[in-house]
């Protein structure tokens, strides 16, 4: 934080006021100075290569262990969680965070951390303390958790202190493949019933460890190396015990390369001490991400579907299947995912006859069945009929679809369905702004979206879900800003500071205004149209001069460019405007001979003083415009605000979610086009290609010339291609 005790102090003092400036008023949905904290520890995670693992859970695994330990939990008034290896504490914390949304009080939940390593222990007390907490309900210990479990009691008082610790829920993200000591270990209760891991890799003995801390009615979810799935030996006895037992209730196959330090592929394991049911729910969820950086990180849309997967416990295509104990006994209790879910792509295949004579296979229609039943027209506009083999009878496949009547009433439906989305958006967050619960209303509009898609057959509502979500991020922020400062925060600027180089050092100075909540283009392109459009076509005005110099300078001559060498630079590919006049003045001592030379460069010269005249326009109307737009978000009107707010939050949503329709269509087009082509050059055409080829090439040979060993070589070559 500096070079020196002078530059360090000032650091931490600025620090210290940046820190006093947050708010602290309880009316975010989440804990800005935890908040912060976090992002550090995730920002340092993220340099901090193999060691990273250590302390830090990334955000988006906590959320989806989260939704999953909080749906199980709904409606219970006190809850324990408890988290044994504990790193930073962030993996507990979004547990009792998502957990507290749907408690009626937030202080009825104990967190109990235990964590080996001091100084990551510190990290967790610290992460704990900040996120305001009661002192009564955080609990943190520093010791190892497979030597020494947490204290049945208080040494001063082992009799009178005796308590078991059975808790709620226990997440955990424990070190893989880690050495332990199982010697001496066999009459331990947290391993009795299912065996003891082999020394070599711990996996199973912290989740043992987590097991047996369980109440009856709890819940546990765990992040594993994927080779306790199927490893053999004490881990493969240790998994068949905890099948026989009912223990594991759904198993989450997760991305590669998703937590920092390390790109092995892992699990989320869901266990419960009781369960009615004796089926466990796999769910391949490998393929659902988005790259960022070298590592891959779950979109709000794939925690959703893995969450409501588990929630519903659904069999998917290739996504997801519940799979009975009988299944896992016939497999050895070998719970390798591939052996359920196949979520692999289709291979690509050919037909022989199609590939030699034509025709596209009816078979390979059947792909589009899906396609076929809600649009049961358009298989006949777009091919002819055959038993077996059909052929495309449209010669613009892409106007077929679109046209077709099935599609155009499902687009109608599907419009329909939306019609009021963004009214609807308006009135719950627009009109309720300044009361809503920001986390509660992002739940329920996000149910009601996926209630719209019901019916809706070919899109994927969650498609649609994070094109909200990623909205709803924004969306969030100006709420928590008009909460806390009326809606007259919608009408307020605020200095727009920059850092410039001041004396030779950084300093940070005002340029211009900013929207506290709304962006200055965005009211521009609302309430300011007219002087926008005004800017925008000087600016374009002034893009298209460049092009028009270099128009000039393609019609001059070399010689012309020598003559006036003056006016050109270097590199003869602009004008050096300066000295166009001096030239044309020199040049008019021969006018006769020089009049197109001198025309064009009096051409060159009226560009000039156009591109002059229009930046000076432009800087003009820029600030102009900047001021005006500071001046009406001060002023606007109730109605205003509200049609502003509208466009910065509703009007994404609704597009977005709108343009699924036609992005699907758009696919599709691109499918039936793709097959259109597969067998439209046959092998014979191929061949006579090749032949007519062959001749055109033999014919080239024979008009060259060259020695005798040169022909010979050339007749060898006509012999071999067919000539």
């Amino acid at each position: 934080m500096g070079e020196n005790t002078k530059s360090q102090t000032k650091a931490v003092s600025d620090l210290a006021q940046l820190i006093n400036e947050i708010p602290m008023d309880k009316k975010q949905d989440y804990d800005v100075l935890g908040f912060i904290y976090e992002y550090l520890i995730s920002n340092f995670a993220a340099n901090a290569g193999k060691k990273a693992g250590e302390f830090y859970t990334p955000h988006e695994v906590s959320l989806l262990m989260s939704e999953v330990v909080a749906n199980h939990l709904r409606g219970r008034e006190n809850i324990k969680i408890y988290d044994p290896t504990s790193g930073s504490g962030s993996l507990l914390i979004n547990i009792g965070q998502t957990t507290a949304k749907y408690m009626e009080n937030e202080n009825s939940i104990r967190y109990y951390a235990q964590e080996l390593k001091s100084n990551t222990y510190n990290l967790t007390r610290m992460n704990l303390v900040m996120r305001g907490i009661l002192p009564d309900n955080i609990l943190t210990r520093n010791g190892d958790t497979l030597e020494e479990d947490w204290p049945y009691f208080d040494e001063a008082d082992p009799v009178g202190t005796y308590e078991p610790l059975y808790v709620d829920a226990v997440v955990s993200n424990p070190p893989y493949s880690q050495r332990w000591e199982p010697a001496g270990k066999e009459s331990d209760p947290r391993y009795s019933r299912y065996g003891l891991a082999p020394k070599s890799k711990a996996d199973y003995a912290f989740l043992l460890h987590d097991l047996y801390h369980l109440k009856p009615g709890g819940i546990m979810t765990i992040v594993l190396p994927h080779g306790v799935l199927f490893r053999g030996g004490e881990k493969g006895q240790i998994r068949k015990n905890l099948i026989e037992q009912n223990n594991i209730d759904a198993i989450i196959g997760l991305p590669a390369n998703i937590f920092f330090g390390t790109g092995i592929p892992t699990i989320i394991m869901v266990l419960r001490q009781k369960r009615e049911n004796d089926d466990v729910l796999i769910i391949d969820a490998s393929k659902g991400f988005a790259k960022e950086g070298k590592n891959n990180k779950l979109r709000a849309s794939d925690i959703r579907r893995i969450v409501d997967t588990v929630k519903g416990r659904l069999t998917q295509d290739k996504y997801s299947r519940v799979i009975t104990r009988e299944e896992i006994r016939n497999n050895d209790y070998n719970l390798n995912i591939p052996r359920y879910v196949d979520s692999s792509e289709k291979a690509e295949s050919y037909d022989i006859y199609a590939t030699m004579f034509g025709g596209i296979p009816v078979a390979e229609l059947a792909d589009f069945d899906a396609y076929w039943n809600v649009f049961p027209s358009l298989k006949e506009e777009l091919f002819t009929t055959g038993d077996e083999y059909v052929s495309v009878s449209t010669e613009d496949i892409k106007k077929t679809i679109l046209d077709n009547k099935d599609v155009q009433n499902f687009l109608a439906q599907f419009r329909n369905r939306f019609a009021d989305l963004g009214e609807s958006l308006d009135r719950e967050l627009i009109d309720d702004a300044m009361s809503l619960s920001i986390p509660r209303k992002e739940e329920s509009l996000a149910t009601e979206l996926f209630k719209r898609f019901t019916g809706i057959p070919l899109l994927d509502p969650y498609q649609a879900y994070e094109i909200f979500e990623e909205q709803y991020g924004a969306i969030a922020g100006d709420l928590e800003l008009i909460q806390a400062e009326g809606m007259e925060a919608v009408r307020t600027v605020d200095p727009n500071m920059v850092i410039k180089k001041k004396n030779g050092k950084d300093a940070e100075v005002q340029d211009g205004w900013k929207g506290h909540i709304l962006d200055f283009d965005l009211v521009q392109r609302v309430c300011l149209a007219e002087q926008l459009d005004s800017l925008t076509q000087k600016s374009n005005e002034l893009f298209e001069i460049p092009g028009s110099y270099e128009e000039l300078l393609e019609s001059l001559s070399e010689d012309d460019k020598e003559t006036i060498s003056e006016a050109l630079n270097d590199a003869n590919d602009a004008f050096v405007v300066k000295n166009i006049k001096s030239v044309i003045a020199e040049l008019k001592k021969d006018e006769a001979d020089n009049k197109e030379l001198i025309k064009t460069l009096k051409s060159a010269q009226s560009l000039n003083d156009k591109e002059k005249k229009l930046k000076n326009q432009i800087k003009t109307e820029e600030t102009d415009l900047h001021l005006l737009t500071k001046e009406t978000i001060e002023s606007l009107s109730d109605a205003a605000v509200r049609e502003l707010l509208h466009e910065k939050w509703a009007k994404p949503i609704v597009d977005g979610t709108l343009a699924l329709a036609d992005a699907m269509l758009n696919d599709f087009t691109n499918r039936i086009e793709t097959l259109s082509k597969k067998y439209a050059e046959t092998m014979s055409d191929i061949e006579e290609e090749i032949r007519k080829t062959e001749k055109e090439l033999s014919a080239m040979l024979s008009e060259l010339t060259g020695s005798e060993a040169d022909m010979a070589g050339i007749r060898e070559l006509q012999k071999l291609i067919g000539g």
